[in-house]
């Protein structure tokens, strides 16, 4: 078994948790799940058989992540996030693998408490949903999303600032460029 820390409450079943993950009061991870190295899973938090997870991710409290799910590196899932992974569900029909939808959740997002993702979204690097949030398309890289439907509201550096005219940060001044819909950094002011 990896080393980390469960809580005795904690119901871990997958042997494929990575070193120094805390697993949190009534979380539970179904064997089959993936979940990274110094992760931290909040208390009733669930991870089901299928579902993957990068390094350093934050699941918060009472958080559903389903079979088809796949969350990268450095994401911040609110509490009460719920991910869905049937767009047509229903309970007398049998679901298999051909009805499943795979959400992608890139490296350094952030999920604000209370969001719904619908099935087969991709939520761009360093995008940020906000509270309440309902997910029905895919969000750019960088996007700040918010709203039932989200609807794009203006674009979030990777130090979580405000990227104004000109794709220039507000906090760290960072330059970005449009790359398709989203942006990506080319200069990383805070670092120089």
């Amino acid at each position: 078994m990896p080393s980390g820390l469960f809580h005795p409450t904690a119901l871990v079943e997958s042997r494929q948790v990575g070193d120094g993950t805390r697993v949190w009061a009534f979380a539970h991870i179904m064997e089959g799940a993936v979940v990274g190295n110094d992760c931290k899973i909040g208390d009733h938090a669930f991870i089901e058989a299928g579902a993957v997870l990068g390094d350093r991710v934050t699941v918060k409290n009472s958080s559903l992540v389903w079979k088809g799910v796949t969350i990268g590196s450095d994401v911040f899932v609110g509490p009460n996030v719920v991910f869905t992974n049937d767009d047509r569900p229903r309970a007398y029909l049998p679901f298999g693998p051909e009805q499943l939808s795979r959400t992608v959740v890139d490296s350094g997002a952030s999920i604000g408490a209370n969001s719904t993702i619908l099935a087969g979204i991709r939520l761009g690097s360093y995008s940020m949903v906000g509270a309440g949030s309902v997910v029905t398309r895919d969000v750019p890289d960088h996007a700040l999303v918010l709203g039932n439907p989200a609807r794009q509201h203006g674009w979030v550096c990777t130090c979580r600032g405000d990227i104004s005219d000109g794709n220039i940060c507000s906090a760290c001044g960072g330059r970005y460029t449009t790359v398709g819909s989203g942006l990506r950094l080319v200069d990383d002011a805070a670092n120089e």
